[in-house]
């Protein structure tokens, strides 16, 4: 279990790495220096999602679209199988229960976002409405949320089971 664990760890740290050193910086490049939508974690309303339409170049909306959406298509199901696979081993009870919720939560939120933001980028930008936009904005900011609350779910789980095994040694 703890080998599969590593190496599912490692694939979707491969995949977090790749995104966050190549494809989103190469998008806020094609974009004049604004952020994708997706590192957007409070939110954006219309005019900044106008803006932000009107910066991408060609390419960089192509590749948003292509190789970003792909990257991202498999990085939230595989941080949800690290994190509740991480909560099945730190929790006992209800506690892995709920976090794992969490995790599963913010995949799917991540996993709306994706295709709420390909729908703006597939538009034209006469066509992006209002209602679009929020409708991204709310999956991109319930995302963030579910995410930090699994991320600290995680850092608890670690200190606890940090200190356990102190206890234990000591």
């Amino acid at each position: 279990m703890r080998l599969v664990f590593w190496l599912i760890f490692a694939v979707t740290m491969g995949i977090y790495l790749t995104m966050v050193l190549w494809s989103l910086p190469y998008i806020t490049a094609e974009a004049n220096g604004l952020l994708p939508f997706d590192l957007r974690l409070i939110g954006y309303g219309f005019d900044d999602a106008a803006f932000f339409r009107e910066a991408i170049s060609e390419e960089g909306r192509q590749f948003y679209l292509t190789v970003q959406q792909s990257l991202d298509g498999a990085y939230p199901g595989l941080m949800a199988v690290t994190l509740v696979m991480a909560f099945n081993m730190l929790f006992q009870g209800f506690g892995r229960y709920v976090a794992s919720g969490i995790a599963v939560l913010a995949a799917i939120f991540d996993y709306l976002e994706n295709a709420a933001v390909a729908g703006m980028l597939k538009a034209a930008l006469i066509d992006v409405t209002p209602d679009m936009v929020a409708r991204a904005n709310m999956w991109t900011v319930l995302k963030s949320a579910t995410s930090t609350l699994a991320f600290a779910a995680l850092l608890v789980g670690l200190v606890v089971a940090w200190r356990r095994k102190r206890k234990v040694a000591g």
